[in-house]
């Protein structure tokens, strides 16, 4: 259910400010504005934000594909209350966390801009990784089947590399560090995934 309440405002809320740019202006993630002017509120409100149809498309439908299984997983582990909690609490802090580097890196560069979902998003994958790790994965334009834990490490190391040498506009670092915070937080709450994790690795090799 917060899966989808989560894409109904998200949804809601960047078609709004497709139509206004002054709305989609105050909005966004820019590091210098929230130094100097001390708009902390650009840290989380930049997440339902996206730069066309295709960047809201893409963010939701990954979004609807893992977040249902991730929260379902924790409600049936720790209580509908509880689950529903803390799968808040990975999506809403992961917006957070996936852009503090990008916060002290850019904080003087006034024309450095960043809109969208994919931190959180990249988060709730990884957490889907971690509590499903028997599971196959593929790209979109790459429909290949993948184990989920070698698909994980491919895609930290992509996005490690596309953060240093990328030119394509792309916040690469968003989506690593959003990855491992979604990593980080689901072994906090759900220790004994480790152990599943590990014991998936094992079968792949």
């Amino acid at each position: 259910m917060l899966t989808y309440i989560i894409i109904a405002i998200t949804c809601l809320v960047s078609v709004t400010a497709f139509s206004n740019r002054e709305m989609f202006s105050k909005m966004l993630f820019n590091p210098s504005i929230i130094h100097s002017n001390k708009e902390w509120y650009r840290f989380f409100t930049h997440a339902l934000l996206h730069s066309d149809w295709i960047h809201l498309g893409m963010n939701m439908y990954v979004l609807y594909m893992f977040g249902g299984m991730v929260e379902t997983i924790f409600t049936n582990s720790f209580g509908i209350f509880k689950g529903e909690s803390y799968f808040f609490l990975l999506y809403f802090i992961s917006i957070f966390a996936s852009v503090i580097p990008s916060y002290e890196k850019h904080k003087n560069d006034y024309y450095y801009n960043a809109v969208g979902a994919s931190g959180a998003v990249s988060a709730v994958v990884f957490s889907s990784i971690l509590l499903n790790p028997y599971m196959s994965l593929s790209l979109m334009f790459i429909p290949i089947p993948i184990p989920a834990p070698i698909f994980g490490i491919l895609y930290l190391v992509y996005c490690w590399y596309a953060s240093k040498n990328a030119k394509d506009n792309v916040a690469h670092d968003v989506h690593y560090w959003g990855s491992l915070f979604g990593a980080v937080f689901t072994l906090a709450v759900l220790p004994q995934t480790f152990f599943t994790f590990i014991d998936a690795v094992k079968h792949i090799f």
